[in-house]
């Protein structure tokens, strides 16, 4: 016995560090004990469709979230639609189709794609981003409102030419009270980050970019944006060069620096990130790079669902791993906000057949 103990405690003090030190660096089996973790679940676990993606949350009120996604067949067929489910009394109500792609014209119906919640701040609506079209090549900016935490939605309305929306994270609001959507456009294989800027709730919009892709010709989309105390911005996103990009604002967003690539793994699928209350940055994403058997560039597999922290989002360490089991459809394009009672609320897509919700207490992180 005294044998057993002596080589157990050894092992444990040759367990590696989980901080992250490179973009190959693996993560640990998940935590699914830890005390981070107050409560995980199925969002509309009995769906009448079998395939969903892209999910989206948002805080309404204290105690009351609004989640979206999209769901149909399948991703990229026309019965595709944008589905939202309220959060009552800490019980998820069943989920409502609120938008498809059904063509006023008569043409024929296409799918939707990556809705994206943002709550306004001070008392101003709920506002819905989402896009429509026959492939991300292609497909256009829609948005709708909701004055009534999402129960209800006026009638979708296409963005400006050029404008599409948060493409896949949230909306943030700036220190002057302008809306800014992280975004990004897909053109064949010349992917870019743009962000747009409105100061009247909606009704205009001004582009701004795109970003340089820099010296490493980093091709990135769907970034998401953080603060720092200095005043700094800085907008992580996904690539197919293997690794999260970073680029940086110093001017509330009007400019920003060439994209460089960070030390953490991207497996060219999508990332979330929030600034928490003490400043810290929480990031949520696949702890995975490229599938060298994979034939789409930067294309790996989509588990471990890992977070990490940062202060200076430079150095980024290893906090937790939400899932780690292989499977078909993996974990994917997750969510991350922090509601007022200081939990962290994360959603993601669970093997394409749900949406789950997970909370964390990040002061046990």
């Amino acid at each position: 016995m005294k044998t057993l103990i002596a080589l157990l405690i050894l092992a444990a003090a040759s367990t590696p560090s989980v901080d992250q030190k490179s973009p190959t660096a693996a993560a640990p089996a998940a935590d699914a004990q830890s005390p981070a973790i107050i409560s995980s679940e199925f969002i509309n676990e009995h769906a009448p469709y079998p395939s969903c993606h892209a999910s989206t949350i948002a805080e309404v009120a204290p105690g009351k979230l609004v989640a979206a996604w999209f769901g149909g067949t399948a991703e990229r067929n026309p019965d595709v639609g944008i589905w939202v489910a309220r959060q009552e009394n800490g019980k998820w109500l069943d989920g409502v189709e609120v938008a498809n792609g059904i063509q006023a014209d008569g043409s024929p119906r296409l799918p939707t794609w990556n809705p994206a919640l943002f709550q306004a701040p001070k008392g101003g609506p709920l506002v819905l981003f989402y896009k429509v079209g026959p492939s991300p090549a292609q497909w256009w900016g829609m948005i709708m409102f909701s004055n009534d935490a999402g129960k209800t939605w006026s009638k979708p309305q296409r963005l400006p030419d050029g404008i599409l929306g948060a493409i896949k994270d949230k909306a943030v609001s700036l220190p002057d009270g302008s809306w800014m959507s992280p975004s990004s456009s897909e053109k064949t294989s010349d992917h870019r980050l743009y962000f747009e800027i409105t100061h009247d709730q909606g009704k205009t919009w001004q582009s701004i970019g795109p970003v340089d892709r820099g010296n490493k010709n980093l091709n990135a989309i769907q970034p998401t944006v953080l603060f720092y105390h200095d005043g700094r911005m800085q907008a992580l996103s996904r690539t197919s060069n293997g690794v999260i990009a970073e680029t940086w604002s110093k001017d509330n967003g009007k400019s920003w620096s060439p994209l460089v690539p960070t030390s953490l793994p991207n497996n060219n699928s999508g990332i979330d990130a929030v600034t928490l209350a003490d400043g810290r940055q929480l990031l949520v994403y696949n702890n995975a790079g490229p599938d060298p058997n994979n034939t789409t560039a930067g294309k790996g597999n989509r588990y471990p669902l890992d977070v990490a922290l940062s202060t200076d989002g430079e150095n980024w360490k290893h906090v937790l791993t939400i899932e780690s089991k292989p499977l078909g459809n993996g974990y994917a394009y997750p969510a991350v906000i922090q509601t007022s009672d200081g939990l962290v609320h994360i959603t993601y897509t669970w093997d394409r057949k749900h949406i789950k919700h997970v909370v964390l207490d990040p002061k046990k992180l």
